[in-house]
């Protein structure tokens, strides 16, 4: 066990992104707990992490067993709040729940209201603030004096929600339930906006009230910005900063290109992004940082997130 770590993590589900947090908790020697709902995602964890998993869902669990000082909640994307709650209110005072921790505002209010209550520290996992690329950005941004402007896309493939259970729980919130993976890296490295006028076009459907977003505003350090998406057209996610002396452009995002000042070149910044290779990109230092305390503010509170929800309530339904 890690000398910071004074009893294992508990891992609440045994998906696809609970097996991704499960190599890199192995990575760096921490042991856990995984706790999940069905026998057949629990087998195939299992079967790949070698690792057994406790079935019967987190309810059960926190009900039968004393309740776990640090967790890293990876349950289905509709059941985030009420697992981070659930655990909350069980007495955990560490909590990594993965994005977008609800997918409303309300949700995403009630877990922070718990969280403030219980005296927990809720983060949210935006992982896309950990790739090596934002570091890297990150880096030029502070040598260059500061962003100055800013432009990105979060154009979705409605295709891949072609799913009714989808539909139903999760896409009627889309510009949370993933869009928002685009908005919190453009506002994480770009700025908070301090005034932004939102515009919306089409008809509802089931992803929501519009299908054609439109907007622009000033950040709280000056920085202008615009953006778009038309998710009946084609496109894709992406993000460019410009600053005194560079364009960076993330497209796609896991990657940065460059664009220096007196040239039309666009060059791929070489980076060392190992991690990001050998594990799901961004995990690895996001959980080392939440795990023990070295993330130098690159991890979001679920108040931040509450905030942040507010401006993505006002991009999905215009002005």
């Amino acid at each position: 066990m890690h000398d910071n770590l004074k009893a294992p993590v508990l891992l609440a589900g045994c998906g696809y992104m609970a097996a991704e947090y499960a190599k890199v908790l192995d990575a760096l020697n921490a042991p856990y707990i995984c706790v999940g709902r069905g026998e057949q995602s629990a087998k195939r964890f299992s079967e790949a992490m070698s690792h057994d998993v406790i079935v019967g869902g987190l309810e059960k669990y926190v009900n039968e067993n004393e309740a776990p000082e640090t967790a890293v909640v990876a349950v289905n994307i509709d059941s985030l709040a009420e697992s981070t709650k659930l655990l909350i209110k069980a007495g955990a005072k560490k909590i990594l729940v993965e994005k977008p921790a609800g997918i409303t505002v309300d949700e995403i209010k009630d877990v922070a209201n718990t969280a403030k209550e219980y005296g927990a520290n809720v983060y949210v996992a935006y992982n896309r603030r950990f790739h090596a690329s934002t570091i890297a950005a990150e880096k030029i941004i502070e040598q260059d004096g500061g962003v100055k402007s800013f432009y990105f896309d979060f154009t979705e493939w409605l295709h891949l929600f072609d799913d009714d259970r989808l539909k139903a729980s999760v896409c009627k919130n889309l510009i949370f339930a993933n869009s928002s993976h685009v908005l919190d890296l453009a506002f994480y490295l770009g700025g908070v906006p301090k005034k932004m006028d939102c515009y919306v076009n089409g008809e509802a459907s089931w992803y929501g009230e519009a299908d054609i977003y439109c907007g622009s505003g000033i950040t709280r350090n000056d920085a202008l910005f615009s953006y778009h998406a038309n998710w009946n057209g084609p496109g894709r996610w992406f993000l460019e900063i410009v600053t005194n002396h560079h364009k960076l452009i993330f497209k796609p995002l896991e990657q940065l290109h460059i664009q220096k000042m007196k040239t039309v070149a666009i060059e791929k910044e070489s980076i060392d992004d190992s991690l990001d290779t050998m594990y799901k990109p961004g995990l690895y230092l996001q959980t080392k940082a939440f795990l023990f305390d070295s993330d130098n503010g690159r991890l979001l509170t679920v108040h931040n997130q509450l905030e942040n929800a507010l401006l993505y309530k006002k991009i999905a339904n215009g002005n």
